[in-house]
């Protein structure tokens, strides 16, 4: 049986050490994959003059699986962001982003278990109408949901649900303003959820839902929203669990699948062996639930799990003095 190839890009600042420590374990609980580098954000532009070389892309095409460290788009220079670009591409419209919280942790909540369900490709982050009038004083976006976007990331919000043996589903909108966008995606996830006897709904206004998270985030369980709200109240929800240094993100499509890290390149410590890897090591166990491979997946939490409630070897966010390469070894100890 051929070995399963991953496209692996470590991305900028602190991601090559935190990749690195995920892929040590893997190997360690005998994934057994394969995997194919490739180079994308400052780290590409530095060495082929662009930030998603086309040999990347082929890669991320080519296995249809990607682990993705944190990449930076450089800021007011006319770069287009590069995690939205891979979205497009390769058709990944439903972003998950689940928090759970681990004991241990600097969290100010426990018992804390949300899955958010981002729409990935439309809304305000489409790109579109993005214009500034010539004298400085005008600018303009335009914000496009479809009938299809919508309908496509409410039925996946429900079948995780559903996979999940979760027991509601929150949809958050702005329909109350925003009548003609956030309108039809209420109205279309309304109409999925009707397939979903077995699974309550409810409907909430984004401001509320951040007010009711911070208050109590244990009515929640599955958020499905639209891609601003979306990437909003999932960073929110990864300071329910200890910042986001915890929190790992998925971006789904129909064939394809890139795993991520979803807090930035922090390039003020990159290269001092301070970053705390979980976020990418969650990431990967998103992978291998993705892949089929649950009790590697299991095995892996675990591990992680242990480490951090014992305070062994953990980084400074977690209130301990170590960094990324003891963090690592204690959980491949375990391994």
């Amino acid at each position: 049986m051929s070995k399963r190839t991953i496209t692996v890009i470590p991305g900028d600042g602190i991601g090559p050490s935190i990749i690195d420590s995920a892929l040590k374990i893997l190997d360690k609980a005998g994934c057994d994959f394969e995997y194919e580098f490739a180079d994308a954000g400052l780290a590409a532009l530095e060495k082929q003059g662009e930030l998603l070389p086309q040999r990347t892309l082929e890669l991320i095409e080519k296995n249809r699986i990607t682990l993705k460290g944190p990449l930076t788009t450089p800021v007011g220079e006319g770069f287009t962001s590069i995690n939205v670009t891979l979205r497009k591409k390769f058709g990944l419209y439903a972003n998950v982003r689940p928090v759970l919280s681990f004991k241990g942790t600097q969290a100010r909540y426990e018992n804390i278990d949300i899955i958010t369900v981002r729409e990935n490709t439309e809304g305000m982050y489409s790109g579109h109408g993005q214009k500034v009038s010539e004298d400085g004083l005008t600018a303009e976006a335009t914000s496009i949901v479809t009938r299809q976007g919508a309908e496509q990331i409410a039925t996946f919000a429900y079948e995780l649900a559903r996979k999940e043996n979760r027991k509601k589903v929150t949809i958050v909108h702005k329909a109350n303003i925003m009548k003609s966008t956030s309108g039809l995606f209420l109205k279309v996830a309304r109409e999925v959820s009707l397939r979903y006897p077995d699974i309550k709904t409810e409907e909430m206004i984004v401001d509320a839902t951040c007010m009711k998270l911070v208050m109590n985030p244990e009515n929640f369980d599955v958020i499905v929203t639209t891609n601003l709200f979306g990437d909003i109240l999932s960073d929110l929800c990864a300071g329910l669990v200890g910042g986001l240094g915890m929190a790992p993100g998925a971006n789904i499509g129909r064939d394809a699948a890139i795993f991520e890290a979803v807090h930035g390149s922090a390039p003020d410590i990159a290269g001092k062996n301070l970053a705390n890897p979980t976020s990418v090591i969650l990431a990967s166990i998103q992978m291998l639930e993705y892949l089929g491979m649950a009790d590697k997946a299991a095995l892996i939490r675990k591990a992680v799990s242990a480490v951090i409630e014992e305070g062994d070897r953990t980084t400074r966010d977690l209130g301990g003095t170590h960094g990324t390469t003891d963090f690592t070894q204690a959980v491949l100890d375990r391994l």
